[in-house]
């Protein structure tokens, strides 16, 4: 299965934040989820959603903080498109040093071809350093299972659903639901599956940020993809609490 980066874009100038996400639109693996033009707003978008990759300038203007600041403060892979770059190599290095991440960069002006083949080079280098993360899970009849952590789009406890007893049953992008055993949502990050990458939509459903698709505010629904009973791709919609409307309602803006 293609891997889909998620991307969140900081630029001050909108008439560049519109090209950066006109350009991004050419490459397929791509999925733009956040996009500011100061450092504040964009925190407080991350507190609701995880990008996977940062495209940034690094001057924002009169913001309070650099894009540099924002890159060494989120920690992700980050792809810097600025006038100034040479001013920041120095930093740029120590960034890719000291974080441990992939860090590129190109210089304005560019060209969409420009830019476009530059992120494909760095998609190459984030994939590579980038293994998958995995986490050991009980099912009915197997017990230590290792999942792709991205294959995960939701766990739930709702029997109407096709849970069983005090048990979970767990749903795919790529393999048929199968049902967890001894798991309690209590403790999903002692198994490795964070709050930052599953977000509660309901006491008995924890959902994969990553592929919730829409938010259907009139039906109070998120829209998902899963892999069903008899193995194909199928559209899913959940029902949304009214105690977690809100997070939702501001994750969809």
């Amino acid at each position: 299965m293609t891997h889909t980066y998620r991307v969140a874009l900081l630029e001050d100038n909108p008439r560049q934040l519109e090209k950066l996400e006109s350009y991004l639109s050419k490459i397929t693996t791509v999925e733009i989820v956040l996009k500011s033009r100061s450092s504040n707003d964009f925190f407080e978008q991350l507190k609701t959603i995880q990008p996977d990759i940062l495209v940034a300038d690094l001057d924002l203007g009169n913001d309070s903080m650099t894009g540099m600041e924002a890159a060494q403060e989120i920690k992700i892979p980050v792809f810097f498109a600025s006038v100034n770059t040479s001013e920041y190599v120095e930093d740029i290095e120590d960034l890719k040093r000291d974080a441990e991440i992939c860090v590129d960069h190109i210089t304005k002006p560019f060209s969409e071809e420009q830019f476009v083949k530059s992120f494909r080079r760095f998609l190459q280098e984030v994939s590579y350093f980038s293994p998958p993360q995995y986490v050991l899970l009980d099912f009915n009849k197997t017990k230590n299972n290792k999942i792709r952590i991205e294959d995960i789009v939701y766990l739930c406890a709702d029997k109407m659903a096709g849970s069983e007893s005090n048990n979970k049953q767990i749903h795919f992008i790529n393999r048929k639901p199968a049902n967890l055993i001894d798991f309690s949502f209590s403790k999903m990050e002692d198994k490795g599956l964070l709050k930052s990458q599953f977000v509660t939509i309901h006491k008995s459903f924890r959902v994969n940020r990553r592929y919730i698709k829409k938010y259907h505010s009139k039906t109070e629904c998120i829209e998902i993809s899963i892999f069903d009973d008899v193995e194909k791709t199928k559209c899913q919609h959940l029902k949304v609490s009214e105690n977690y409307q809100p997070v939702i309602r501001k994750m969809f803006g």
